[in-house]
């Protein structure tokens, strides 16, 4: 099982009140919110190795330098910080203390995102593998014949979406394989990805089930191909310079150096004098308690 981090504790923060504090008074909602819906996760699934991906970089300059635009909306200052709410980013060395503590192993790799390490470990084997997010991107990474599925937590991780190729031609009209050059034409505003303009979804997904994947489709715009609307032709003729380099950045890398850790899922804290130190400190008892009842096999 690979969690994609970042994606778990944002939504953790959100979903549990900032009224839920530390016995010095700060905030640890996301902290125990993360825990318990790992907790979840280890009861509902049983997962004997899990991993907590890390963005080292939420912004790599490699995506940057290829389209500009990519996450700038969510820049709060130089160099390239992220806007994190300031209540939360306190709490994230205090969530990879308990990690640690506990034995769940993280990864990570400089100027990759967390997408990155999901992709290269996913891809790295053995299978089968579920990868938790609520990042749409990874749906490229499904693949039915490996055993990589997303459980989507778009709608919380009580009513998680497990997506298999099936799910994914049911909901968006393309193969997995397909995704990532469906997103390229739909675009992500979430992202800064401006995709091309007029063509939507449903749009998107046409083009692919006629012509294949993106080199398949601007090779037909090339050909003035008369299965390609004039309308169509003349909007994604002038995305061309858009298209060149935005496959790359929609892409998820399988190649990220990512270190070897030791990924087995412990069955009792590795580390129990830090992880009871933690749980007095930060008050975190009951969600430690969960945690350390939802490791027995």
């Amino acid at each position: 099982m690979l969690l994609d981090a970042a994606s778990l504790y944002f939504r953790a923060f959100y979903g549990v009140p900032t009224s839920i504090t530390a016995p010095d008074g700060s905030p640890i909602n996301a902290v125990r919110g993360f825990l318990d819906m790992t907790s979840t996760l280890v009861t509902r699934y049983r997962p004997t190795r899990l991993v907590a991906c890390l963005d080292e970089s939420w912004r790599p300059a490699w995506r940057v330098a290829l389209v500009p635009s990519y996450k700038a909306h969510r820049v709060a200052g130089e160099p390239d910080e992220e806007e994190v709410p300031d209540e939360l980013a306190p709490q994230v060395p205090v969530l990879l203390e308990v990690l640690a503590a506990v034995g769940i192993a993280t990864a990570g790799a400089a100027d990759y995102e967390a997408d990155d390490i999901i992709g290269t470990l996913a891809t790295r084997g053995p299978g089968p593998v579920d990868v938790v997010t609520g990042d749409r991107d990874l749906i490229q990474l499904i693949d039915d014949a490996s055993g990589v599925r997303v459980l989507y937590t778009g709608r919380g991780v009580a009513k998680l979406e497990e997506m298999d190729a099936a799910a994914v031609r049911a909901k968006y009209g393309v193969e997995p394989s397909q995704y990532a050059d469906f997103a390229t034409l739909r675009g992500d505003p979430s992202d800064g990805l401006p995709g091309v303009a007029g063509i939507g979804e449903k749009t998107a997904a046409g083009l692919l089930g006629r012509f294949g994947d993106l080199a398949g489709l601007l090779a037909a715009v090339d050909a003035r191909n008369p299965a390609l609307p004039a309308a169509q032709w003349r909007r994604l003729d002038a995305a061309r310079e858009y298209l060149a380099v935005a496959p790359e950045v929609v892409k998820v890398a399988h190649n990220a150096p990512v270190p070897t850790v030791s990924d087995a899922l412990p069955e009792a804290p590795v580390d129990p004098e830090r992880v009871a130190a933690l749980a007095e400190r930060y008050g975190l008892e009951s969600a430690i308690g969960r945690l350390t009842k939802a490791l027995v096999r």
